[in-house]
């Protein structure tokens, strides 16, 4: 028996249009990797150990939406109901399908509509024991599954706040049209099968069965004609929503997939928009997550999210204005459950729009004006020897606008008595970074190059820096054989060796993650481990991964002075709640953004910890004439 019903066709064209359009797609993307990428990906794929990891977090994420649960159990519900839940009914429906038609291979449709197929004698609730008995009480009770999810979707487009969500996130049309779809296809299912199932007498479930008795019951001059068309009804919507996905937010479905076996082959992002980037922007389920923590919000700007700029990408379309327009703080990437890097495709896009530009930095660099150093001056119970230095201190820009902490770096280091080259102390180069974010890699490059010629001239083994800016760019562009550590590591470990002793103590302070120290290198504990020695830390509740941006960030070009402020204002509200006698950042930027609102001290790590030394310790180092203290002008002939 051919089991077989026109209604069927328009979900079987529907299936085959997304299957070949995803193909297209997957296929498009795997051609264009970089040959490197290929051959991560081939071994990936040979590889059981790499393969079942990406498997596992398709399941916890894709599935179960791990990330998600975290964020808000109603959220995480909502979402694994209809992921899980609709992933279970296909494969349970296609054991269900291959138990009564007695063959492994059966038509794609067939399980999807096998309840119109099969009517077969009613099998009571309590006599789940039986093969068809307990298929029918499992498939229902994924139906019911879903259903639950559904409600509590449609909910959360009226309540999203019970779904710890303020905002949620503007559709397209063609969102709009999947949406209303997806939404319509579960239903349609429980009515045609409960009707079906009424109708006969027989084939229901602990939920269909009864519903399709009711409904009977209801409409007693109903026949056949009705569940007929309510099976139509089902086909349509299944069809409608498998043609529009492509095209919709829904095809971040299949496309997080492929991104998850990326990721775990090895395969990252690249300067410029390619095939990875692309896989980015369509895996981006524009759930609207990201915007809630967005602090442009707060500033009255509603249109540059990571959601709005990537649906931009997507689409092909993003003013520059919306690529300018942000923070490049990282903070909706770490909310985001897919984990797109949306500061990356944000600096691309950047990229393109500078794209040749002119630079010529050569004068920076004269032919016979570097020469290699000699040796730094120690102080040694007063007298001097000449020695290669132990660090290489790099300010950075913003260090130099607030020259207290580089007289408690410099203070710090001479009791502890580190010899050193303060590089950039007359002649200050940027170290690159704020070209990088502004797109302009090729620019940045030439100030790179000379940076790291100075670097290699000093001999010295450890890089130490104040700016977390300049942490970060040393750390990923500069590739250089040498330690590279952030103030705040560097000072932990003076204090762990016993080379600085520390006296001072301080009452309650509230400690800010820089954005590119925090979230940007991951350099969380050796900030509280140090104040903790010297201060009482209040917790505050937006801290870690999670902390906010001080509002200053050299990262956004498209904000007025007031915006800004009122970033920054909303920045120090959160901070002020442990009502702390002191503010503690680890970036001289945060420092001087807070300090002109905020009601009390703000002070850097470095100007913490120098307070605390025994007052004999304190050098004056403002002079350039102390004995512990070289200069990179002594590297650069006049």
């Amino acid at each position: 028996m051919i089991n077989f019903n026109l209604f069927v066709l328009p979900f079987f064209l529907g299936l085959i249009y997304v299957v070949i359009a995803i193909g297209k797609h997957w296929y498009r993307w795997i051609k264009a990797l970089p040959a490197i990428d290929k051959v991560k990906l081939m071994s990936g794929i040979r590889h059981p150990g790499q393969v079942l990891s990406a498997l596992k977090e398709i399941f916890l994420e894709a599935l179960i939406h791990r990330r998600m649960w975290k964020r808000n159990p109603l959220l995480g519900y909502m979402h694994m109901s209809f992921a899980l839940g609709w992933f279970l009914l296909i494969v349970l429906g296609n054991i269900e399908s291959r138990f009564y038609s007695g063959v492994h291979l059966n038509a794609p449709y067939y399980p999807i509509f096998l309840k119109f197929f099969i009517h077969d004698k009613l099998v009571l609730f309590f006599e789940i024991y039986s093969v068809p008995g307990f298929f029918r009480f499992l498939m229902d009770f994924l139906l019911l599954f879903v259903l639950s999810g559904l409600v509590l979707a449609i909910i959360k487009r009226q309540k999203s706040k019970w779904f710890g969500m303020k905002r949620t996130t503007d559709l397209q049309l063609t969102d709009i049209v999947s949406l209303t779809t997806l939404w319509m296809i579960f239903p349609m299912r429980l009515l045609a099968e409960s009707f079906t199932a009424g109708y006969y007498g027989s084939g229901g479930g602990f939920l269909t069965q009864p519903l399709g008795n009711f409904l009977v019951w209801l409409m007693p001059f109903s026949d056949a004609f009705v569940a007929y068309t309510l099976w139509w009804g089902y086909s349509l919507v299944l069809g409608i929503f498998f043609i529009t996905l492509p095209f919709s937010r829904y095809m971040h479905i299949p496309t997080e997939v492929l991104l998850i076996f990326f990721r775990h082959f090895g395969i990252q992002p690249k300067k410029w928009y390619s095939s990875f980037s692309d896989v980015e922007v369509q895996a981006c389920s524009r759930c609207g997550v990201c915007i809630d923590v967005c602090q442009l919000n707060e500033a009255g700007i509603h249109d540059s999210q990571a959601v709005y700029f990537i649906r931009g990408v997507r689409d092909k379309y993003v003013p520059e204005e919306i690529s300018r327009k942000c923070l490049v703080c990282g903070r909706c990437q770490e909310s985001c459950p897919v984990g797109i890097n949306a500061d990356s495709l944000r600096l691309i896009k950047r990229r393109e729009l500078v794209s040749g530009q002119p630079s010529d930095f050569s004068y920076l660099v004269p032919e016979k004006g570097v020469t290699p150093v000699q040796g730094s001056a120690r102080a040694q119970g007063g007298s001097l020897t000449q020695d290669v230095p132990e660090v290489v201190y790099f300010a950075g820009c913003m260090s130099h606008l607030t020259p207290t902490i580089i007289r408690a770096m410099k203070g710090i280091m001479n009791q502890a008595g580190i010899s050193y080259i303060h590089l950039d102390e007359n002649r200050s180069v940027c170290c690159g970074r704020p070209l990088m974010i502004a797109g302009k890699d090729s620019q940045a490059h030439d100030l790179i190059e000379y940076n790291k010629k100075l670097i290699r001239l000093t001999r010295a083994k450890l890089l130490v820096t104040s700016f977390p800016i300049c942490y970060r760019v040393f750390r990923e562009e500069y590739n250089l054989p040498i330690r590279i550590q952030h103030h705040t590591q560097f000072i932990l470990d003076l204090v762990k060796t016993g080379k600085i002793p520390l006296q001072g103590y301080f009452k309650k302070v509230a400690y800010h993650d820089p954005c590119d120290l925090g979230r940007g290198s991951r350099v969380y504990e050796a900030p509280r481990e140090l104040i903790s020695k010297i201060a009482d830390l209040v917790p505050v509740t937006q801290e870690g991964n999670n902390a906010m941006c001080c509002g200053g960030s050299l990262g956004i070009f498209e904000a007025s002075q007031q915006q800004r402020n009122t970033m920054t204002s909303g920045a120090l509200d959160m901070l002020l709640q442990g009502r702390p006698d002191a503010i503690v950042t680890a970036c001289p930027l945060c420092k001087k953004t807070f300090e002109k609102q905020s009601p009390v001290d703000v002070k850097d790590i470095a100007e913490l910890v120098y307070e605390a030394l025994p007052r004999a310790a304190y050098y004056s180092v403002s002079d350039q004439s102390h004995p512990a203290v070289s200069y990179a002008g002594e590297l650069i002939s006049e």
